[in-house]
């Protein structure tokens, strides 16, 4: 495999009789050969571990993305490939992280729990259960993943608010290589718009450690947002299988001439004061925005496969703040291939270092809900529609959560960003260490042998 680190290789001439002339055309394609090859493993390199790939239980299903290359992370900060080592947390190792998984009573499976805005934590728990880049020696792990489907448990009542709290405090209170490092090196899901305040007394217990969610903003309704810019990673959310594996097969794009809206918004008002303002607009200009009160429950329903034949019908799929700054709207729009118009002022969005949004989707103050958002809109023209479309339909490939032997994918981007996140020494308030490289607790015990870096040439 190609690096950046790779030199061309320098022969000694040596006098030999008799041997074949080499031409100046032989040169020439010779020379065409070695640098297309150059190119073609450096673009594989920068998504495939040198490692050997490992079998993937999501692997059974059809996953077909169109993009152009690779996506490249940024040498700075992250280095020139994947090399990481995550422990995942068994659930037989630990009391209590069952019932984070399958309820006090053991009877949610993952299958409960793998649909809606939840499902992000069965499937990066699957995808690194069955990763490359997994360790089962906790000694030589750099992250540590504690898995729970608490959001799901909780929705469907396997444990309520005290009981989760307390199951977290009882978990973590039984984890060594916690304290070790004060929770720095482990990594938690939180999926949906309540972020880690399921776990009431999380300001207390994971204020240092790695929260990966979709949710960048919480202080509407808390005094506290649980997203920390520094240590946090920002997800994708969880986008129905059916549209990220089967794609077109699924819902097939109309061309812009086609399409009835120039925008739409199909979701619930929640009385959320964007949320309204678009549904009065919608009223105001039904020609223009389709916006109706959409019904979750009853004979008038809007079923899944209906509710993407309606969103596929507009050029501009807008995503106002719901609940909390995250909405599903904007990752949904990339595979009905609609521009979306984010309408959340404190939104956070992932894999900043290699996406620019500026070129996949359009952010329009909140403030300025009103006739002159549809005028904006209608202003621009489709060519840049189709532009911005066409951008879009190569990035959305890391809005997927396929298995890692996808050259993009969202577990890509995830570990991506875990990398930048691993530190070579780790240490807390219950960490001490002595002359001889030895790491102890305030008792004095010895921990773990750590041995220090070798020196730099």
């Amino acid at each position: 495999m190609g690096s950046p680190s790779n030199k061309p290789r320098v022969f000694t001439s040596h006098h030999h009789h008799n041997l074949p002339t080499c031409s100046r055309v032989h040169q020439i394609a010779a020379l065409a050969l070695i640098t297309t090859t150059f190119f073609l493993t450096r673009a594989i390199d920068s998504f495939l571990s040198p490692s050997s790939t490992t079998p993937h239980s999501l692997s059974h299903s059809s996953y077909s993305f169109s993009y152009d290359r690779p996506l490249q992370w940024p040498d700075r900060g992250y280095g020139s490939d994947l090399s990481i080592k995550i422990y995942v947390y068994d659930e037989r190792e630990i009391d209590g992280l069952k019932d984070l998984l399958k309820g006090e009573k053991g009877t949610i499976t993952p299958n409960h729990c793998i649909k809606g805005q939840w499902g992000t934590q069965v499937k990066i728990h699957k995808l690194l259960l069955e990763s490359r880049f997994r360790t089962r020696k906790k000694e030589e792990a750099d992250l540590f993943f504690v898995p729970s489907y608490v959001k799901c448990v909780r929705m469907m009542g396997g444990l309520n608010d005290k009981q989760i709290n307390e199951t977290y405090i009882k978990v973590i209170s039984q984890m060594p290589y916690f304290r070790r490092s004060g929770g720095r090196d482990h990594i938690f899901v939180f999926p949906s718009g309540a972020g880690a305040h399921f776990f009431k007394s999380w300001p207390t217990f994971l204020n240092r450690s790695i929260f990966l969610t979709p949710e960048g903003d919480r202080t509407d309704k808390r005094d506290t947002s649980a997203f920390n810019t520094w240590k946090d990673i920002i997800i994708p959310g969880n986008v129905d299988d059916r549209m990220t594996r089967d794609g077109e097969n699924f819902v097939q794009p109309l061309p812009l001439s086609r399409r009835k809206y120039l925008a739409n918004y199909l979701g619930r008002a929640q009385g959320k004061v964007g949320r309204l303002q678009l549904l009065e607009l919608a009223k105001q200009y039904p020609d223009k925005l389709e916006s109706p009160d959409l019904k979750f429950k009853g004979p008038d329903k809007l079923e899944r496969e209906d509710y993407f034949q309606h969103l596929h019908n507009a050029k501009f799929c807008l995503a106002p703040r719901g609940e909390s700054s995250w909405s599903l709207r904007i990752y949904e729009s990339f595979f009905v291939e609609c521009v979306p118009v984010i309408l959340s002022d404190q939104i956070e969005l992932p894999f900043q270092n290699v996406i620019d949004y500026t070129k996949i989707s359009i952010k329009w103050p909140s403030t300025q809900i009103g006739p002159q958002l549809l005028e904006y809109l209608e202003s621009i023209p489709d060519k840049h529609i189709d532009e911005m479309i066409a951008h879009g339909r190569q990035v959305r490939c890391l809005f997927v959560y396929a298995p890692e032997s996808e050259l993009c994918s969202a577990i890509k981007g995830i570990l991506w960003e875990l990398q930048r996140k691993v530190r070579l020494f780790h240490q807390s308030t219950e960490t001490f260490w002595l002359h001889n490289g030895s790491v102890v607790n305030r008792n004095l015990v010895e921990f773990y042998n750590w041995k220090p870096p070798m020196p730099l040439p």
